[in-house]
């Protein structure tokens, strides 16, 4: 139950300040109460979720701290990895990130299917350095990014910007300009900063202001 509610929350399905009521959660994955109470204690420990005594539980805000400390374990973790591409990458390996870019790019306007594509790409840039075991630790370690990287996504009318950054790094990595790709994809991966405060402008109730208190019980929707 942890998995299929943390999914929901990193996906936006469960909005950041949305409460969480643990009889309609177990109705709707037809389980018991116990599990789902199991599930949202496991994600109040990460702090995707706040439990509050005698008020209940909801989804926690986007705090930017959190995503800050995510980015900067991601970032550490890919931008070593690319020090390590061999001289002359594995044909077949990068053949699979050409297919992919191709499929990014039918991804426009899917925001999830190019969100799974954009992962795909990534832990394709991981392989080709030999480091591909490591991003499942990555992945744990980056749900507060991950909700953060969604809600700047949906501030884009199309993906394509991030497609052709990824074309870039990788036409970088290929040629051998290690230190190009580097510095674009410490770039690529540093620009949902900037997609974060567009969303904070325009949608400030998503984001934590510090100490959550005691919610009121309200659903907050992610886009109205």
């Amino acid at each position: 139950m942890y998995a299929s509610i943390r999914s929901r929350v990193l996906t936006l399905e469960l909005a950041p300040g949305a409460p969480l009521s643990e009889n309609e959660l177990a109705a709707e994955l037809g389980v018991s109460r116990t599990p789902v109470r199991e599930g949202l204690i496991l994600l109040a420990r990460e702090g995707l979720v706040h439990v509050f005594p005698k008020v209940g539980s909801f989804v926690a805000r986007v705090e930017i701290d959190r995503v800050r400390d995510a980015q900067f374990l991601r970032e550490s973790v890919e931008l070593g990895s690319l020090r390590d591409v061999p001289t002359d990458p594995d044909p077949v390996l990068v053949a699979e990130l050409r297919d992919n870019l191709r499929r990014q790019e039918d991804a426009l306007t899917d925001l999830e299917e190019f969100f799974r594509l954009d992962e795909e790409f990534h832990l394709g840039l991981m392989r080709l350095a030999g480091h591909d075991r490591v991003w499942p630790t990555v992945v744990s370690a980056k749900g507060h990014l991950d909700r953060a990287r969604r809600l700047g996504l949906r501030e884009q009318t199309t993906a394509e910007p991030f497609r052709e950054q990824h074309a870039a790094i990788l036409d970088a990595v290929v040629a051998g300009r290690i230190d190009q790709a580097v510095d674009l994809l410490r770039d690529h991966l540093r620009a949902v900063f900037a997609d974060i405060e567009a969303v904070r402008r325009s949608r400030p109730e998503l984001f934590a202001t510090g100490d959550p208190g005691v919610p009121v019980r309200r659903t907050v929707a992610v886009w109205g």
